[in-house]
């Protein structure tokens, strides 16, 4: 028995590079069997890092930056070139950084300010960690990379895979969206191929503070199984291509991302307002008769969208005769301050003209009835054959339904470009890409066609990059039940560790599981729960296949729902402000708990709670007929009730009250909290003062931002941004001298100032007793708490 034990511990030490001075006694240095003869690795420096052969591979390592690594490694010395435009520009991607490169008998070592990357002379295994000495991930010794030799599409291509080694307390998150309800993908194996409610994005963070950006647009699996092994592999691919990032703030890790791939630009102002929508709105009649309502009603609203089938052939832009006079149909939506947003898809019938003329021109995914968005000139067609048409009449935003994309029959979407030929090249190698170029296409038109308008794009999909175009996602034609909702806020949260900012869901679920009517007490219920979850995401619209989808179509929960709506609208300062933040500083809006106690392993798992930006952290009700749910406060010296004001200390566990008009929602010590007026649209003038709301115990800060909410003017410095401070050890809150200017400025900015307590500066209502009025002029202004 010991021998058997002693044999099978070796095999461990050598399979996970397990250091041989802990192996301290002979007998345990015996094999299982004996390893084969190992291949000749040579090594040396290069001009960006190192590169090495290990047998016939070749591998090289680029430092991009002291945080950033570029891995690459293939079977031959001459690998196909391959194409990634989901890339910056290897000029701002990959810059370069200063590095030591240094070797010994068994290592070769480059070393930057901030890790150490070590690839063993014996094994060829790559090993990196800190420059303090900590491990952060390492390959497996026995055979780390493996290229298998195939034919795909009439292509000689490999499936490749890279084969680390995990330790016991990592937890990981990202990888796009998926229906699982897994946050925490430890143990699990995520296939990343994009579908219908499925999204791959292949970023994998780690709780460790690194993560793993698996550079290809193939079909992928991410594999971990066996918690020892932690497995990414490839479809199709010519080499073995990944950026390593280190952080270690989840913050930062995002930031390292998105300067690899493209920073996000900020979305007009009204975007952030509710969305109005249903499957669907059959007539130009009914769109209008609902947008009135809601300004009869002095229901907040800013956009209202008209779902498919508007068209007489879907992929030609001419309306069928329930839209008489669209032209005059937005002009009578703007007018009231609504903007309007279409559904446009990548699918083409057969028997439209733009249909023949796609084919002709051979700008199709053959057998799919899709344009193919990775041609540039079946992006351009796609624009000015449709796209733009509906543009020139004044559509504010369009929505990119079946963007994975599906195919005309069966018309589904699993990742159908796996098995066909596409511009770019081979599909199995370019399974996933088909949402980024889709998307990357109408920006690249839109902002050429005019810098007045800022682009909006929902899509149901996305991809590696996909942030830079300023397009938001939805969550895919989801089910209306708890059991939809409640993965929802899992696969959302994974989402925004992707790097991704901007998300949203079908608030009431698409599908629903059996026939019932809105009026049915559960599903107004279920209704009331996720409309309140959808208030605290980065995007907020509601949707779904039924008949009427209004707010005062679910009747016993009407009030609830409408303070909510209002609710939303004063946080838009708050919302307006963190956007700002997306864009200068990659900030993420809806935050796990892990991105701010990082190190706190209770948050390791949470996946039904997250912070609405540094001062809100939401607990969505996810189960039926709940007066209560469970809340983990995580470290803070205070926490504040958002609807009473009482006090909690962090750290610990409690039961909350969620009578069905509370979601419970807990104010960190040290924020300081926005609240506009109420309106009726984002925008709305005149506009009230704005209430900022202190929660003291804590040092804290703000940045508040404004600008015109709309155009790209705000790139060239059109903006403002107000500083405020809280000192908790002098009582003192400081205003500071704005920054920067944008012609609608307002000269004057009303403060009312609460320091919220039990009972003040609490609940969802405007405070009719502010602590003190701040005429604020722009210049700094200081005041101590009474």
């Amino acid at each position: 028995m010991r021998v058997k034990f002693a044999k099978r511990y070796s095999y461990l030490a050598i399979l996970f590079g397990i250091s041989s001075s802990v192996l301290t006694i002979k007998w345990l240095q015996a094999q299982l069997w004996e390893v084969p003869a190992l291949p000749r690795v040579t090594v040396e420096q290069s001009s960006s890092g190192m590169t090495a052969k290990v047998g016939e591979e070749s591998l090289a390592i680029f430092i991009c930056r002291p945080s950033v690594i570029h891995f690459v490694a293939t079977p031959s010395t001459k690998p196909m070139p391959t194409t990634q435009p989901w890339m910056l520009d290897e000029k701002e991607s990959c810059p370069g950084a200063k590095f030591v490169f240094s070797q010994s008998a068994e290592n070769a070592v480059v070393t930057t300010d901030k890790l150490k990357i070590e690839l063993s002379l014996k094994w060829g295994s790559i090993k990196y960690g800190t420059v303090q000495g900590q491990e952060l991930l390492r390959e497996r010794n026995a055979i780390p990379r493996t290229y298998d030799p195939g034919e795909l599409n009439g292509e000689r291509i490999f499936q490749v895979e890279d084969r680390f080694a995990s330790d016991a307390t990592q937890a990981f998150y990202g990888l796009g969206q998926h229906q699982s309800g897994l946050f925490n993908y430890r143990g699990a194996t995520v296939e990343l191929a994009q579908n219908n409610t499925d999204v791959a994005i292949p970023l994998l963070l780690s709780s460790k503070g690194y993560a793993l950006m698996w550079n290809t647009a193939s079909l992928t699996y991410v594999d971990n199984r066996f918690p020892l092994e932690l497995n990414l592999s490839a479809l199709a691919g010519q080499s073995v291509d990944y950026y390593f990032l280190y952080g270690p703030e989840m913050d930062e890790l995002i930031h390292q991302y998105r300067g690899l791939t493209g920073h996000t630009p900020l979305l007009p102002g009204w975007a952030y307002g509710l969305f109005q929508s249903k499957d669907r709105y059959i007539s130009q009649d009914e769109i209008l008769g609902i947008a009135h309502r809601y300004r009869e009603e002095h229901i907040p609203l800013d956009t209202i969208v008209q779902d498919w089938y508007w068209w007489k052939t879907e992929g030609d832009p001419i309306f069928n005769a329930n839209f008489p006079d669209v032209p005059g149909e937005l002009d009578r939506l703007h007018d009231e301050h609504v903007h309007a947003m279409i559904s446009v898809w990548g699918l083409f019938d057969a028997k439209s003209e733009n249909y023949r003329e796609l084919t002709a021109h051979h700008f199709d995914v053959p057998g799919a009835h899709v344009y193919d968005a990775t041609n540039s000139e079946a992006r351009d067609f796609y624009w000015n054959k449709l796209v733009d048409k509906l543009f020139a009449q004044g559509w504010d935003a369009f929505w990119l339904d079946s963007a994975e994309p599906e195919e005309y029959w069966p018309h589904l979407g699993d990742a159908i470009l796996r098995n066909k030929r596409i511009a770019i090249g081979n599909g199995a190698q370019y399974t996933n890409i088909f949402p980024f170029m889709h998307t990357l296409g109408i920006q690249q038109h839109w902002r050429a066609a005019t810098d007045r308008k800022r682009v909006f794009l929902l899509t149901r999909s996305a991809f590696l990059g996909q942030q830079r175009v300023g397009a938001t996602v939805w969550s895919g034609d989801v089910y209306s039940t708890y059991w939809g909702l409640k993965h929802q806020v899992a696969a959302g949260l994974n989402f925004a560790l992707s790097g991704y900012p901007y998300w949203t869901t079908d608030i009431g679920g698409y599908w629903q599981p059996y026939e019932r009517p809105p009026n049915d007490p559960q599903f107004q219920e279920l209704y009331t729960r996720w409309f309140e979850y959808g208030v605290f995401c980065p995007i907020f619209r509601t949707h779904g296949h039924r008949a009427q989808n209004e707010l005062w179509t679910y009747d016993k929960v009407k009030p609830i729902l409408i303070a909510y709506d209002k609710l939303r609208y004063r946080l838009l300062p708050y919302i307006y402000s963190l956007a700002w933040r997306v864009t200068s500083d990659d900030y993420t809006i809806q935050r796990p708990l892990i991105m701010d106690w990082r190190e706190d392993s209770k948050t390791h798992d949470i996946s039904d709670e997250f912070m609405f930006g540094p001062a809100l952290l939401v607990s969505p009700v996810l189960e039926q007929d709940a007066s209560h749910r469970r809340v983990y406060l995580p470290e803070s010296p205070v926490w504040y009730d958002f609807w009473s004001g009482a006090s909690f200390e962090g750290s610990r566990d409690f039961e909350a009250e969620a009578p069905l008009d509370r979601i419970p929602v807990y104010v960190r010590a040290g924020s300081i909290l926005p609240l506009g007026p109420e309106i009726e649209y984002s925008g709305e003038k005149p506009a009230g003062p704005i209430e900022l709301r202190i929660y003291t115990g804590a040092d804290g800060s703000f940045e508040f931002y404004q600008d015109s909410g709309e155009g790209y003017d705000y790139e060239k410095g059109a903006h403002s941004i107000i500083p405020m401070r809280w000192s908790q050890s002098t009582k003192t809150l400081t205003i500071g001298a704005r920054k920067g200017q944008y012609p609608e400025m307002p000269p004057r900015v009303d403060f009312n100032i609460v320091w919220v307590s039990l009972g003040h500066g609490s609940g969802s209502g405007r405070v009719l007793n502010p602590d003190k009025i701040i005429p604020y002029v722009g210049k700094e202004v200081s005041f101590r708490q009474p």
